[in-house]
């Protein structure tokens, strides 16, 4: 059995912290409870999310940042152990805003704390708070209190949020290794642009070279970035500004969200990556009893990408008219891979929706975990490409004027 640090609070106030062999974090929160303890946060050993030290100065770095997807992790999780173990909504809430080292969830728990003491139920507390729990997190917790069953929802949204950041995460470090060689040809070129160029252009000019057109704009470009180049870094400052103002606009979100969709690579991740957060929150949506037409609304607010959040408002609003879910996904061919939508028509069918959901999501996390695994494989050869025609474009721009002289001698 795996080996957890946990630390616990006795009925005397008093802060506890071991290890303890458990199934899992459920297993434990009982044993403590038998002992006489409620417990506050466990880890399994070897963990780096949380207990490590390198984890924690990490998230204590930046004080005011918002709410991290591994911040509700940990939050979720860890209110769904303390709610099994026994405790008291108010009082578990109570604990994690003592134990939160991000300032701003400390401050939202504090207010949802004083909420939830006056009345109010716990999710219509958090739904006031739309930056930190989306509205997935605030129906499904609603179902939870309705139910009578919010660990077990908590755990599944623990999980769910997990899942994502693993794929996330996967894909961020796929991208890792050619933003970091693209780094480096930058600054290798800058570095040759300011002093290899000029010291070539001041020969050219010497022996009285005539210049192509390729080396004139090489030695321009050379000119600027060594002469002007608080407008080289203004400009660059300023296109970076400019790039986030837009995409921070409707229309700006809405092209690049098109553009990912037509880039050869990227296209086909987007489209496994949104199958599979589909497929997945769907299917714990309507397992949960959810209606078909409030889940698919709740779906188009939580998916980042704008096409497929408007292929599900549509979809709602279809299915509302008698439509099924198969028939108004289908046409939204470059969207949606043929196998999501012949398998919901199946799921419809037979009337196993929830499980043929589960299915497809497994599916398309996997496909997309093996499509993370060989992204740097897939994007090494064009990144030589692209280094390659730069290098070749640099060198045939400075040798060219050479040979011209070494003719007419």
């Amino acid at each position: 059995m795996p080996k957890f640090l946990y630390t616990a609070r006795a009925v005397d106030g008093e802060i506890r912290s071991g290890s303890q062999e458990a199934k899992d974090r459920e297993d434990l929160a009982h044993i403590l409870r038998a002992q006489g303890v409620i417990m506050t946060s466990a880890d399994e050993e070897g963990s780096v999310i949380k207990s490590s030290a390198l984890g924690k100065m990490l998230r204590g770095a930046k004080p005011f940042r918002g709410v991290s997807l591994v911040d509700k992790i940990m939050f979720t999780r860890n209110l769904a152990v303390m709610i099994g173990a026994g405790l008291a909504l108010n009082k578990a809430l109570s604990v994690l805003e003592e134990q939160s080292e991000n300032q701003k969830l400390k401050a939202i728990i504090a207010e949802v704390v004083n909420n939830v003491q006056a009345g109010k139920a716990f999710s219509e507390c958090i739904a006031a708070h739309p930056d930190a729990f989306p509205d997935l997190y605030v129906n499904m917790v609603r179902i939870g209190e309705t139910a009578g069953n919010l660990e077990e929802v908590l755990n599944g949204l623990a999980n769910q949020m997990k899942k994502d950041h693993d794929i996330v995460s996967r894909v961020r470090g796929a991208l890792m290794y050619p933003a970091v060689i693209f780094t480096v040809m930058l600054l290798v070129g800058y570095l040759m642009m300011i002093l290899v160029v000029p010291k070539l252009a001041a020969t050219f000019m010497d022996i009285g070279a005539e210049l192509p057109a390729s080396t004139k704009v090489l030695i321009f470009l050379s000119n600027v970035m060594l002469n002007y180049w608080y407008f080289v870094i203004g400009g660059a400052v300023g296109l970076i500004y400019a790039m986030r103002l837009a995409l921070r606009t409707a229309s700006g979100k809405k092209g690049l969200d098109a553009l990912i969709l037509r880039l050869p690579i990227i296209k086909g991740l987007s489209r496994k990556l949104n199958s599979a957060r589909l497929c997945r929150t769907l299917g714990i949506l309507v397992d949960s009893g959810v209606p078909i037409v409030k889940a698919l609304e709740i779906l188009a607010k939580t998916l980042s990408n704008h096409y497929f959040s408007e292929s599900l408002s549509t979809a709602a609003l279809e299915i509302q008219k008698g439509k099924t879910l198969f028939e108004s996904l289908k046409k939204y061919k470059g969207l949606y891979p043929p196998l999501v939508v012949q398998m919901i028509a199946v799921g419809e069918e037979t009337g196993s929706l929830t499980k043929v959901l589960t299915k497809l999501a497994e599916f398309y996390e996997d496909e997309v975990n093996e499509l993370t695994k060989n992204l740097s494989t897939i994007i090494e050869p064009i990144m030589m490409v692209v280094i390659g025609a730069g290098v070749g474009f640099f060198a045939l721009s400075m040798i060219t004027p050479m040979y011209s002289v070494m003719d007419n001698i």
